[in-house]
């Protein structure tokens, strides 16, 4: 897609709410990738990159938030910049499996829908972001809006010492709720590169749906490289 197209890496964003299991599932997919002999490149967002994990600490925090949401948009867009041309482009370059923990999918959904900022705003900032750049599959982890905040209550509570909810997990369930149903609108509308996951299922059975939504990318690339990684 876009500029990556060109090239023989494959780019793999994961999305989805609060709760549903995505950094677990990124984890198994490399492992997976790994013991085939795929290099594999795990990253995040925001974050991945030097530029780009500066900026976390101020939006997770929430210390952009009292600047409105425009301005929240700005600072993803600029860290996903810098993580797209420090970290991504270079690795899909070498023909790496990149496994991203969000990607645009995420602004258009947290930002966009969620936030009301509009549609062809959200694009515009969009494209200046990635700058040609998609990935070849997006999976969106669904999961039951009230169980994922249950599950992240879970976690926080197993952690050493209390964990603060960062600046979107603290949120009203109707605006998770709002970003679930977000999430599920891009798939619909953009079927051949997302698909749901049912995030519901135990683990196993979930990594078993990811790898079945990703195997066709593995088996273009063997193709159209005579077979090797």
């Amino acid at each position: 897609m876009g500029l990556k197209s060109v090239q023989d890496g494959i780019f793999i964003s994961f999305e989805g709410g609060e709760g549903v299991g995505k950094s677990t599932q990124i984890r198994r997919l490399a492992e997976r990738l790994k013991q085939k002999g795929y290099q594999v490149v795990l990253t995040r967002e925001p974050g991945g990159s030097a530029g780009a994990e500066a900026v976390r600490h101020i939006l997770l925090s929430g210390a952009a938030q009292p600047f409105g949401v425009g301005m929240e948009v700005l600072l993803f867009s600029g860290a996903r910049n810098d993580h797209v041309e420090a970290v991504i482009k270079p690795a899909l370059a070498q023909g790496k499996v990149v496994l991203c923990d969000r990607f645009m999918d995420s602004s258009r959904v947290y930002q966009g829908t969620a936030g009301g900022l509009t549609r062809p705003f959200i694009s515009a900032v969009e494209r200046i972001a990635v700058d040609g750049v998609l990935p070849d599959r997006t999976l969106i982890l669904d999961l039951d809006t009230i169980e994922g905040l249950k599950r992240v209550s879970r976690r926080s509570s197993q952690t050493a010492g209390p964990a603060a909810p960062d600046r979107f997990e603290k949120d009203d369930v109707t605006v998770h709720e709002n970003r679930r149903q977000a999430f599920l609108e891009i798939a619909r509308r953009e079927p051949e590169r997302c698909k749901v996951i049912d995030a519901g299922l135990n683990a196993d059975a979930v990594a078993e749906s990811v790898w079945d939504a990703v195997l066709p990318l593995l088996d273009r690339r063997a193709a159209f490289s005579g077979g090797e990684r």
